[in-house]
């Protein structure tokens, strides 16, 4: 395995992962209202995403990215009210409910939702195949060995951000008595709805 190309993939996806956005606010909720477990496989959904792009430009199938640049309309448009929608059962769920969530059925949601919402970020497409040709890194010459590096590094890149961020947030924060809990599931499903807005809104730039 080519480990400079999988040095390389750990910094893009570290790099493409740590910026605070909708992803990082659901994370960080998550974290406070369910612990670390939710907080990380929130993050993992994201991580998966990430490297799925991440297959796309280090393998040049600029056909698939070209495809989701050209759909990237209807990819905001679904992205913005599902966002939309977590905001607002964010702000409507309780505390206690929150826990009781936390099972499995509870993981797999937080999972496919970060999941989903990533994959409906066009501009994520569009970082890794810039920062990809940029460096010379996709598998044009029919590197597939060092594409596979770079794909694994990102994967473990943009989950080692998500690992230090929930265990970063489970460290500072003690379980919040459900009074707070309340006011932090309001405050972050706001934060979510502007989010939403602002992507529904970007829509017509």
């Amino acid at each position: 395995m080519p480990v400079g190309f999988l040095l390389k993939g750990l910094i893009i996806g570290f790099s493409i992962a740590a910026p605070v956005g909708p992803i990082g606010v659901l994370c960080i909720q998550r974290t406070m209202a369910g612990g670390r477990a939710a907080g990380l496989i929130t993050g993992m959904g994201a991580a998966t995403a990430d490297a799925i792009y991440g297959c796309i430009a280090g393998f040049g199938l600029s056909f698939i990215s070209q495809f989701l640049i050209d759909q990237q309309l209807w990819l905001k448009l679904g992205g913005g009210f599902f966002l939309g929608y977590l905001g607002v059962s964010t702000i409507l769920s309780r505390p206690k409910e929150d826990a009781i969530q936390n099972g499995n059925q509870g993981l797999l949601g937080a999972y496919l939702s970060t999941f989903f919402l990533t994959l409906t970020n066009p501009m994520t497409i569009l970082s890794f195949t810039a920062i990809f040709a940029g460096l010379g890194l996709a598998a044009g010459a029919g590197n597939y060995a060092a594409a596979a590096s770079l794909v694994l590094g990102v994967f473990l890149g943009s989950a080692g951000w998500w690992l230090l961020l929930t265990s970063g947030v489970g460290l500072l924060w003690s379980q919040p008595g459900p009074a707070f809990a309340g006011w932090i599931n309001r405050i972050s499903g706001t934060v979510l709805i502007i989010f939403a807005v602002l992507a529904l809104v970007s829509m017509t730039w």
